[in-house]
């Protein structure tokens, strides 16, 4: 398997898959997609992918068959199966999962897709739409020392920073270890907005300010000026449904390591806030609006 003649496959057309395949397309590769919604990925046809009826059959066609799905029920929905990824997966091949799953989710899964001869690389990423866009994501992997040069070339269509973790399951670690500091330098700036404002301080000069001291921040500089500061909080971006999803899994890791984790409960609890409050779908800094 060569970068130059690889067939690549994208199970998943969201708006995070939906764009890798865009990218894809664009470096030249051929790519065969699946979306449980064909009409979702009409665009990605109008491009030039080809459109398969079910994972199995993205996975028969591919070299390397990526996944980008929300959870780990969707996970399992595309890969088990008569229909599902491991149908179709064979000898020499490649899974790239980069959901976001527990460790122990995708440990399972790496050792059923090596049943079938194949191998498995667990890679979430850290970055939005935009980002993915301009190919500058950064990616957590899980895999074997010798495997991640194999895969880097795909990866690179789509990401600025490649980081082997360690062994499967070691990206899926660390991409929950960043959304736990993410969530909580995002609450800490919602909190610090509710009082800049109580106080009467003007907001955006505020943030301008602690971004130039110790208090500087990605959430304070994208989530604080960016969403907090102008009160925007559209849906499809990454919502309150997915950073509760992503903290349940991470607080996993946090029992099994035996921490308690207050900080990261007291962002589980601002965010089960916003969810009861409405807000389940929208981008998770919403939270500002409660505080």
């Amino acid at each position: 398997m060569t970068t130059n003649q690889c067939d690549i496959g994208l199970i998943g057309l969201g708006v995070m898959g939906g764009n890798m395949v865009a990218r894809l397309l664009e470096k030249g590769h051929t790519v065969t997609g699946y979306n449980r919604t064909r009409s979702k990925a009409q665009w990605l046809i109008d491009k030039g992918m080809k459109f398969a009826e079910s994972p199995k059959a993205v996975a028969a066609a591919s070299d390397v068959t990526f996944t980008m799905v929300t959870n780990a029920a969707a996970l399992s929905a595309v890969t088990e199966g008569p229909d599902g990824l491991l149908a179709g997966i064979g000898p020499g091949k490649f899974h790239i999962d980069m959901s976001t799953v527990s460790p122990e989710v995708s440990r399972a899964l790496a050792a059923k897709v090596r049943e079938k001869g194949a191998d498995m690389v667990d890679a979430p990423v850290s970055g939005s739409v935009i980002t993915l866009q301009q190919g500058k994501l950064s990616v957590m992997v899980g895999c074997r020392e010798n495997h991640l040069p194999r895969v880097k070339p795909y990866l690179d269509c789509f990401a600025a920073e490649i980081t082997r973790c360690g062994p499967p399951g070691a990206g899926q670690a660390m991409k929950l270890i960043n959304n736990m500091v993410l969530f909580q330098n995002v609450l800490a700036v919602a909190e610090a907005l509710a009082v800049i404002r109580r106080l009467g301080l003007d907001p955006a000069k505020a943030l301008e300010t602690l971004a130039k001291g110790s208090a500087d921040s990605f959430a304070l500089r994208h989530h604080g000026v960016n969403a907090m500061l102008p009160n925007k909080f559209p849906e499809k971006a990454f919502s309150v449904e997915y950073a509760l999803k992503d903290i349940s899994y991470a607080l996993e890791l946090a029992k099994i390591a035996r921490i308690d984790l207050t900080g990261l409960k007291s962002a589980k609890a601002a965010l089960e806030k916003a969810a009861a409050a409405g807000h389940t779908a929208e981008y998770f800094p919403v939270i500002a609006k409660l505080i």
